[in-house]
């Protein structure tokens, strides 16, 4: 059964997965600011700034539920780390992205954040697909959606990225239930 649920919060380990508050947004911009995060995403800018973070929370609060939801991983000990969602974007099922805060890579957080969005999206929000992409030159991303049972489709698109101002081959995978 699909439970529209306008603000969930997702519980894993050591995260609390939850819409980003406006008190949030001065240590998004803080993470995101670092170019290495906003080149591996598709629709982030670099430089990222303080405008860029209250935008961002104002356009999650406004996210229809039907469509997306976006969550900010608030870690057990750190507070924020990053961002995860799922959203429709011209796939027939949603596709699943993500950033994690350069001190916090390493530490299995993505893997964790992940398979806690996945477990969501079958049980709660009713999905029985997510596709999701990493770029070729980012492969720990990939090995990251490896680990969350993520396939390969076999297809490479070239996605634009607002951040390097040009398309990235990018390697698609699908999760089914």
């Amino acid at each position: 059964m699909c439970v529209i649920e306008t603000t969930p919060v997702i519980a894993t380990r050591r995260l609390t997965l939850r819409a980003p508050a406006p008190e949030d947004a001065q240590t998004i911009a803080r993470l995101a600011a670092d170019p290495a995060i906003a080149r591996n995403t598709t629709r982030m800018p670099s430089p990222y700034g303080p405008e860029d973070a209250v935008a961002f929370v104002a356009a999650v609060a406004a996210q229809d539920p039907k469509t997306g939801h976006t969550f900010l991983l608030d870690h057990d000990d750190h507070g924020p780390v990053g961002v995860i969602g799922a959203f429709y974007s011209g796939d027939p099922m949603p596709e699943l992205g993500y950033w994690i805060g350069r001190p916090y890579w390493g530490r299995g957080l993505a893997t964790e954040a992940v398979d806690g969005l996945v477990l969501w999206a079958s049980k709660r929000w009713g999905k029985r697909a997510l596709m999701s992409g990493h770029f070729t030159d980012n492969p720990a991303s990939g090995r990251v959606l490896d680990k969350a049972g993520f396939l390969p489709t076999g297809e490479v698109r070239h996605q634009f990225s607002r951040a390097r101002g040009e398309p990235v081959a990018t390697r698609m995978m699908v999760w089914m239930a």
